[in-house]
């Protein structure tokens, strides 16, 4: 009989609140926690088999470096002074842009940012590269621009709509809000709720559907523009609203007075009283919006989310119960970089700039191919698998191959990690102290940290420790009194004395925190993971400070103290701040309070879309006559986090989907071996004929492709996209890839 433990799923990004038992180091039993006040015992297949990503054959244990085209173990203190060395060499010659992190992209542990991000700094560099520019950038961008920050993202208040309409998400699946999958089963059953699908395919979330809208790929800002014109003309706008809590609309408003809208629907191929209905419904009840990756990853993307702004301003739908809602945040997910402040940094090759902080991974390859002499010659990977994760496969393993320096640190031995020189070995979420700061709860604000509930094997640290000793044998960080070390191990209000009398005479102290409570803090607590947590809460904003005493802590010079006890006596999460629900509006950050409804950027684009041109800019070439949608959620696939094959054993995870009429055509059989052919190349794949697909339009999905043990199981549709094929953000057109499937 083994113990029973409190903590989270680090497969997705809800983190579900999960119940395992370990029995000889082992997790042996999975289910879901019903003390988690947040996802509430609920808890999907992928989180039930996180043993699989716990235990599997690649786990890595030791330091590795590479001679030749074998690794070699070496020891920490060997790994650590080599890196250290050749990165500051490479530094010292080539400057700061010749460094680049990628990192802070997992779905389960993001406290190794604080220290990744630090490391970065400290060598001078601005360039952090992760997955948030892969696939949300152009709508974090817009976010900044009417929102006021890029880190203020609006979500459907999903308990309290009437009408949900949806675009390109597949909730059942992909989930992205908390317990999708009951909510969505909630409002489908419910004869006063209206459940609106906007999809190709005939998804598992489209079947519950009132109304399901099978658009043509590629069309969505076509439809978008056409339902706001609907509106303005049927006059349908919220103009109270509009008056009271937006502006600009004025300087945009022509744009949709004369538009075409029956031919925008008809090219849309949707029924044009329906679209007209499904807009009534949007416009005139409670209702709120939600998409994803079908309009992130498609043709027009950040217009995609620019026109859904105007669309939820102009019927009243942003900051008020029921609509769309700013959720509250104990960090923001990445910072407020707007591009045309000078500081911000642009790459050298492509002119791309950072959105939260991140840039954008699909330009690294040309940053690291260049012959700039600012190139990038040297990356750290921490957590992070390039090789799967990211567009273009072929480009990215001709670039790392050309770089001087290239370290992993990772729990397996991943695609990228067997291309690095080093490779570190991570603790998994279920060996460290983590969390994440997704703000996916309102008006609450929850927070769980995870603890250590299996004991490492070999000689795994904590990511961020990896980093803190890089740092520390780079001299980043300033001398460290004895004091500060002895307060660290007494208490820790002694300790926080101690440190602000040190902060007050060490001039980078404040720079490097997250390093200085590492070396002390962390070692008294045994985690440096632990030790960031605790820094956070000590600076802590007023607004925060006004959401944590709603739920019941005192503000005060102890609030950070209160917090962290709480976290550490609750292992299940607990409400950690709350929103204030009757002013949700507060949490803007625009200069005047309002939603700011023009982007000077982005109105040629917005303007010139009508269906005349796109009907020209749909055709399909003759070599490429399909469109592939190159990545699908299931529940058979984790990202690239579940490396071994065996959990989805008896099932068909890797397939091409295909309508039965495209099928057809090709003279193909459901489960034969075909082809599939884009501009960056071919694949191999298993055929599966479904009639949930849509005529021309097929999909892989990803997180396949992985080698395990030696061997590749599925399709890694990465070797099928090009890095290049992407909008102004550097956010890949995944959604929309022309291609053709031939019988092998």
């Amino acid at each position: 009989m083994g113990q029973w433990h409190k903590t989270g799923c680090v497969l997705c990004a809800q983190n579900c609140g999960l119940e395992i038992e370990v029995e000889n180091n082992h997790i042996v039993k999975v289910r879901g926690d019903k003390s988690n006040v947040k996802s509430e015992g609920y808890v999907c297949r992928k989180g039930m088999n996180i043993a699989y990503h716990q235990h599997n054959a690649d786990r890595l244990k030791y330091p590795l470096k590479k001679v030749g085209d074998k690794f070699e173990r070496i020891s920490w203190d060997q790994a650590i002074d080599e890196i250290a060395t050749k990165l500051k060499s490479i530094v010292d010659q080539y400057g700061p842009r010749s460094f680049a992190y990628m990192g802070a992209s997992t779905q389960g542990c993001h406290l190794e940012a604080a220290f990744g991000i630090r490391l970065m700094r400290g060598l001078g560099s601005q360039y952090h590269y992760g997955a948030l520019a892969q696939e949300f950038a152009g709508a974090f961008w817009v976010c900044g621009r009417t929102h006021g920050r890029q880190y203020l993202h609006d979500q459907p208040d999903v308990a309290n709509t009437d009408v949900l309409l949806i675009f390109g998400w597949n909730g059942m699946q992909s989930h992205q809000i908390p317990q999708a999958p009951r909510q969505l089963q909630r409002l489908s059953k419910d004869p006063d709720k209206l459940l609106i699908v906007v999809d190709p395919r005939l998804s598992e979330t489209a079947k519950l559907a009132d109304i399901h809208l099978p658009i043509r790929p590629g069309t969505d800002a076509l439809l978008l523009k056409a339902m706001i014109s609907i509106i303005l003309q049927e006059g349908w706008e919220n103009k109270a609203y509009m008056d009271d809590h937006t502006s600009g609309f004025d300087q945009i408003k022509s744009m949709f007075a004369n538009f075409d809208i029956r031919a925008a629907v008809k090219t849309c191929g949707l029924d044009f009283d329906q679209v007209r209905e499904v807009t009534r419904a949007y416009a005139t009840r409670k209702s709120s919006l939600r998409y994803d990756l079908g309009l992130f990853m498609g043709r027009h993307s950040a217009v995609n989310s620019y026109l859904i702004v105007i669309l939820q301003a102009i019927c009243g739908r942003l900051c008020v119960p029921g609509g769309n809602v700013i959720h509250g945040h104990l960090m923001p997910i990445g910072s407020h970089t707007d591009e045309r402040n000078p500081k911000v940094w642009r790459t050298v090759t492509t002119n791309s700039f950072p959105v939260c902080g991140v840039f954008p991974p699909n330009v690294m390859p040309e940053e690291i191919l260049s012959d700039h002499p600012e190139r990038l010659r040297a990356v750290v990977v921490s957590g992070s698998n390039p090789l799967r994760s990211y567009a273009d496969t072929t480009a990215y393993e001709k670039a790392f191959s050309r770089l001087d320096l290239l370290v992993t640190g990772e729990i397996a031995m991943t695609e990228t990690a067997a291309l690095s020189h080093y490779v570190l070995p991570s603790r998994t979420g279920y060996e460290s102290w983590d969390s994440t700061f997704f703000p996916m709860t309102y008006p609450g604000i929850h927070f769980q940290m995870r603890r250590p509930i299996v004991e490492p094997e070999g000689e795994p640290l904590e990511l961020g420790e990896i980093h803190l000793r890089i740092a520390d044998k780079m001299g980043l960080i300033p001398p460290i009194p004895d004091k500060l070390y002895q307060a660290a191990f007494e208490n820790r209000p002694v300790f926080a004395q101690a440190l602000m009398e040190y902060a007050m005479t060490e001039p980078k102290a404040l720079n490097n925190i997250p390093f200085i409570l590492g070396k002390t803090l962390g070692k008294a607590l045994g985690s440096v993971h632990l030790a960031a947590l605790w820094g956070i809460l000590q600076v802590t904003p007023k607004s925060f400070q006004e959401n944590v005493a709603r739920v019941g802590f005192q503000p005060g010079p102890k609030l950070g103290e209160d917090i962290f006890k709480k976290i550490l006596d609750h292992p299940e999460g607990i409400w950690v701040g709350k929103l204030d629900p009757e002013n949700n509006f507060a949490e803007l950050k625009t200069d005047d309070g309002k939603i700011n409804l023009t982007i000077p950027e982005l109105l040629e684009e917005m303007k010139t879309l009508d269906a005349t041109r796109e009907e020209a800019a749909l055709i399909m070439p003759s070599e490429f006559p399909l469109i592939l949608m190159a990545g699908r959620h299931t529940s058979m696939n984790a990202n690239t986090n579940m490396r071994d094959p065996a959990w989805n054993k008896g099932k068909r995870p890797c397939t091409l989907a295909m309508h039965p009429d495209d099928s057809a055509v090709l003279n193909l059989k459901d489960g034969q071996q075909v082809k599939v052919t884009t501009e960056a190349g071919s694949e191999e794949i298993e055929l599966e004929i479904t009639d949930t697909a849509r005529k021309g339009h097929v999909v892989i999905p990803h997180g396949f492709g992985l080698v395990y043990n030696g061997v590749q199981y599925g399709v890694n549709v990465n070797r099928l996209t090009k890095n290049t094929h992407r909008d102004q953000f550097g956010t890949p057109i995944h959604r929309y890839v022309p291609c053709r499937v031939d019988a092998i």
